[in-house]
């Protein structure tokens, strides 16, 4: 792989029946796990790669409230604090800290947007800081001509790396099932609901299923006849060589995007850029994303076409229980890294902070992001199939409130109360008919 991370090891025993199944070993798979085995129930994580292998170990490392669509706030603010709790829970290190968030503008509408957010946002409890020019000049660079910023300092960074590995090591000392390289084929249903999953290593029993599977759940769903409205885009980041401190946590210039790291060096991106494929799910999804196509978010995506067309998470065709499905083809998505991108940022980062001309790319890679027409994710139970649940397109955001989803779904999952409303992350809301949220980007 492109990326480094933690190694997770696997449970010795592979498990013949459980109260429930996680499928995906990313940041929210690993996060359910988690909290499941905390309440005690028996739980197994099945992960058709590595943890951590996918988009989770490839993200900015940004742990963020700021800036939220104003549905995902509750939860984010709760994913902070289950940040903080963590790593002295669990033992290990996720890399986390309360760094703050910088965002500097030179442009009136972003000051105004934040400005309107911030006064919404405030009314649920979180604040932040609108700054002057001059403010803003102090906090990030006299190197270009802002106008204004917003600073959230009870924001935090993190490792990717580190997290979901440590989440899932923190599952298994609870008592849950770890199996990586292991890919769940499909459900086992009777009498119209879920009695477990069929992997490539046999039947695992359990009443309740839930999907994590990132890039893979559209088409892992549409077995089943769910529709689930999901693009994968392609973006790309890259991690420099050590170099000197310009910024303590993450900043934003409306382009350039950088997480300063615990080793030193930075995580370095260029915010909504990246490349979409002309595949079977995305033709079939079009119309969802019509609002997204024509908004200024779409207008920073190349598409393209290659093998995915054929094969991979956007791909169509079938596959029994019994056969190799699409999920063991390709144990972890791992693209190349745009090299124009690389380029073009490290070229901004070294415009912007001057002191850092010398510092050069340790290496770069491509993740899939998975997207909804709202960006928005999906937590939600399936009453077509009961016992399933799915907790999938957090677009881009699912790292930063990984803990905070995590928790909701344990609690959704196990019927425990819910410390916020679900009814925003219902997959109903992209039914046919239905008027699609127009998509924020902040």
């Amino acid at each position: 792989m492109r990326i480094k991370i933690n190694a997770v090891a696997d449970s010795e025993r592979f498990p013949e029946s459980v109260d429930v199944i996680v499928i995906g070993g990313g940041i929210i798979g690993t996060s359910v796990s988690y909290e499941l085995a905390k309440q005690g129930v028996s739980v197994a994580l099945f992960e058709k790669g590595v943890i951590g292998g996918e988009q989770s170990g490839r993200n900015w490392g940004w742990v963020r409230q700021q800036n939220r669509e104003l549905y995902e706030l509750p939860m984010a603010m709760r994913s902070l604090q289950r940040w903080d709790e963590l790593s002295s829970k669990i033992g290990l290190d996720l890399g986390f800290s309360r760094q703050g968030i910088t965002y500097g503008t030179q442009s009136e509408s972003d000051l105004a947007r934040w400005e309107a957010w911030g006064k919404q946002a405030q009314q649920l409890g979180f604040v932040s800081h609108l700054m002057t020019a001059q403010e803003t000049r102090e906090r990030i660079s006299n190197n270009a001509p802002w106008i204004g910023g917003v600073w959230s300092p009870s924001d935090g960074r993190a490792e990717p790396s580190l997290a979901a590995p440590a989440m899932a090591t923190g599952a298994k000392n609870l008592g849950a099932s770890i199996q990586q390289n292991c890919a769940v084929r499909g459900l086992d249903v009777s009498g119209g609901r879920v009695t477990g999953v069929w992997t490539e290593r046999g039947l695992v029993k359990a009443n309740r299923v839930i999907c994590c599977g990132g890039a893979w759940s559209s088409r892992f769903c549409k077995q089943y006849g769910i529709e689930l409205p999901s693009a994968n885009i392609l973006g790309t980041a890259f991690k420099t060589t050590a170099a000197p401190e310009v910024i303590k946590g993450c900043l934003s210039t409306g382009g350039l995007c950088i997480r300063r790291r615990q080793d030193g060096s930075y995580t370095v991106a260029l915010a909504g850029r990246g490349q979409i494929d002309l595949a079977p799910q995305n033709i079939r999804y079009a119309t969802r994303f019509y609002a997204m196509y024509r908004s200024k978010i779409a207008k920073k995506l190349k598409v393209r076409i290659n093998g995915s067309f054929f094969n991979g998470p956007e791909a169509s065709g079938s596959w029994s229980n019994q056969s190799e499905s699409p999920f063991e083809k390709i144990r972890t998505l791992d693209p190349a890294a745009d090299n124009g991108i690389v380029q073009e940022a490290m070229q901004a980062l070294v415009q912007l902070y001057p002191e850092l001309n010398g510092i050069k790319v340790d290496y770069a890679w491509g993740g899939w992001i998975d997207t909804t027409p709202d960006l928005v994710p999906v937590i939600d139970e399936m009453t077509s199939i009961p016992g399933l649940f799915i907790a999938s397109g957090f677009s881009g955001h699912g790292f930063g409130i990984g803990p905070g989803a995590g928790l909701l779904c344990a609690q959704m999952v196990n019927n425990k109360p819910l410390f916020t409303d679900v009814k925003p992350y219902s997959l109903a809301r992209f039914a046919k008919g239905q008027a699609i949220r127009e998509p924020q980007m902040m």
